[in-house]
């Protein structure tokens, strides 16, 4: 039997990859029946209606049926994939990201990773519509740094697994996620210790600035 936190994550990660299957007009749902009226005859009895049905009505139920076997598989190795990312001790927020990415080459995603990191003094993977991201790229945009903006989102399919290489590099799967000379800080507002605080904390401290002197981005 599923414990409470097991059936939770397991009915956020099917949330999340049926979203993403609506989102991308997986459904095709059969258009409503057309009902013709028949206007009735001399000497006839009461009128009746019938109801026709679109003529390809055949090919709509076999192509549902087919959608909805496919979204049955996905959801069930979506789950599957969480399960085995929790198994493997990868919290609830980096299991879903697993879950969601599906199926993917983790050493062609790490190496398109590296690139990006390598190719910018400053480099943020982010979220086009993340509060977070957006405030980061306004602290950075205050204290004059030269950064590179990676989305995440542009498209999902090759952002989702990147999401969730980045989540088992450095330990969080949030966005946005920070990197300076080739070095990971944190996001905005949080990281995963004091070395990599998030960069609001960085400014508080004072270190910002020279980080970003340091690496060449300013």
């Amino acid at each position: 039997m599923m414990n409470s936190t097991t059936l939770r994550a397991a009915s956020l990660a099917l949330i999340q990859l049926l979203s993403t299957l609506i989102a991308t007009q997986a459904f095709n749902p059969l258009p409503p029946p057309t009902i013709h009226p028949i206007r009735p005859h001399l000497h006839t009895h009461t009128p009746k209606s019938i109801i026709s049905t679109p003529p390809t009505t055949t090919t709509r139920l076999a192509s549902t049926s087919q959608e909805d076997t496919s979204i049955l598989d996905t959801l069930t190795t979506g789950y599957q994939t969480f399960q085995t990312a929790r198994s493997q001790g990868y919290n609830f927020k980096q299991s879903v990201a697993i879950a969601i990415a599906g199926q993917y080459d983790e050493r062609a995603v790490q190496s398109k990773i590296q690139s990006h990191i390598d190719s910018a003094p400053c480099v943020l993977f982010t979220w086009e519509a993340s509060p977070a991201c957006k405030s980061a790229i306004r602290y950075l945009d205050v204290a004059g740094a030269k950064y590179k903006v990676v989305r995440l989102d542009d498209p999902w399919s090759e952002g989702n697994p990147m999401r969730a290489e980045l989540g088992k590099r450095v330990g969080r799967s949030s966005v946005p996620c920070i990197f300076i000379g080739g070095e990971y800080v944190g996001g905005f507002d949080a990281g995963v210790d004091k070395e990599s605080p998030g960069i609001l904390e960085m400014a508080f401290r004072g270190t910002l600035r020279e980080r970003l002197a340091e690496a060449g981005a300013l």
